[in-house]
């Protein structure tokens, strides 16, 4: 079967790179992928699947329908929506709408989940389970998985796989990683409200810049002096904003951030150990404050059983020079770790590097793809699909 996946899988190599270019020539912002969707559709319901659109706001559902016994669902998710960033390449398929670009792949994670589709819908041997495909919107800010869920497309599934590019990795290369694959990401505001006072006489006032100097020195020295350096913590205050007047001393700032960690247990505790220091250290200088913890994406923990099943495929199709085991994870962050609260997953990185090359990071205005990273995407989901089914040929609910 892998040489059968193999062979129509290059075969729709040309059509495969021409539907890449087409969505990332048209890209469309978060909640916004109206045009995507239904250029998804359109292919999704040319290799026969059933179609839903406008699932999730702007999001599409396709379904191959299994012709065995067994009644589960596996689910392929990718995204579709792109960033606010003006594309700085000298691509002839560069983006044609200003400020908006494909600069973290989801051109390409859209393509690998239609290729997948393309591929299993014209196997010889029908697959025995339903395999649903999730092209989800508005996973850049990080809510797309939410309104999926909310809409049903997780419904009677029993796993989900996904797939996220990374140009650290050459192209052509599959990167596995067993475990924590990226990070939880939350949002943090904080207010400190101190009392107002001339600048020449600091003792008559409360300086409230001064203090939130002290509150972010003290959560950085905390993180690094209290908590297990094996479980890390990135906090990062990203926006601070207080103070009328060169001469006035500052009664309010706000301060706003992003807080990221790998370990649920870490992730639980962090909203009130972080009050009870950013609220110890302004009572100390007998200032006010408010926090504001947002709980963002929890981490994406990838399922030992199922990496295994991914791992398997890739080595059988590519061979262990092309299959990277990850050591480390990432702190970025993926909605796909909502699908993960719902049902056992995993997620393998493609690699899209050009060997030789300084490859630009992902959200970078210069970011590039070696498309030839593409065909090797839809091979391993697609053999990873059909090892998932056919390790579990017969089983029924």
């Amino acid at each position: 079967m892998l040489s059968e996946i193999k062979e129509i899988a290059e075969s729709l190599a040309p059509r495969l790179i021409e539907i890449r270019r087409h969505i990332h020539a048209n890209p469309e912002l978060s909640g916004q992928e109206y045009q995507t969707a239904a250029y998804v559709a359109g292919v999704l319901s040319s290799c026969g699947l059933s179609v839903q659109e406008a699932i999730g706001k702007t999001g599409v559902k396709g379904e191959l329908v299994g012709q065995g016994i067994d009644r589960r669902v596996l689910a392929i998710r990718t995204d579709m929506d792109a960033l606010p960033i003006q594309e700085k390449t000298d691509l002839e398929f560069a983006s044609r709408k200003p400020g908006v670009m494909h600069a973290c792949g989801h051109d390409v994670h859209a393509t690998v989940g239609l290729g997948t589709a393309m591929v299993l819908s014209r196997l010889s041997e029908p697959l025995p389970g339903t395999t649903r495909f999730i092209f989800q919107p508005a996973e850049e800010i990080a809510q797309g998985a939410s309104w999926m869920i909310r809409d049903g497309v997780m419904r009677d599934v029993n796993a989900v796989l996904g797939v996220h590019v990374f140009p650290s990795i050459p192209a052509r290369s599959v990167g596995i990683r067993y475990g924590a694959l990226t990070a939880a990401a939350d949002d943090l505001e904080i207010f400190i409200q101190g009392e107002s006072g001339h600048g020449a006489r600091p003792h008559e006032a409360i300086d409230a810049i001064w203090i939130a100097s002290q509150v972010i020195t003290t959560l950085q020295q905390a993180i690094s002096r209290t908590q297990n350096p094996l479980r890390p913590i990135v906090l990062t205050i990203g926006q601070i904003s207080g103070g009328r007047a060169p001469n006035v001393i500052a009664d309010q700032v706000r301060m706003a951030g992003t807080v990221r960690s790998l370990h649920p247990e870490t992730h639980a505790y962090l909203p009130e150990w972080i009050e009870s220091i950013v609220t110890s250290v302004c009572s100390t200088y007998n200032a006010k404050c408010q926090v504001n913890y947002r709980r963002g994406v929890p981490s994406v923990q990838n399922d030992p059983a199922l990496t295994r099943v991914v791992e398997e495929a890739s080595m059988e199709a590519w061979g262990s020079d092309r299959v990277l085991i990850l050591t480390e994870p990432s702190l970025g962050a993926e909605d796909f770790s909502i699908y993960l609260e719902q049902v056992p997953g995993t997620m393998f990185r493609l690699g899209v590097g050009s060997p030789n090359l300084l490859n630009p990071p992902l959200h970078h205005p210069e970011f590039l793809v070696d498309e030839s990273a593409i065909v090797t995407g839809v091979v391993t989901m697609a053999y990873a699909a059909w090892k998932y089914w056919n390790q579990r040929a017969g089983n029924e609910n």
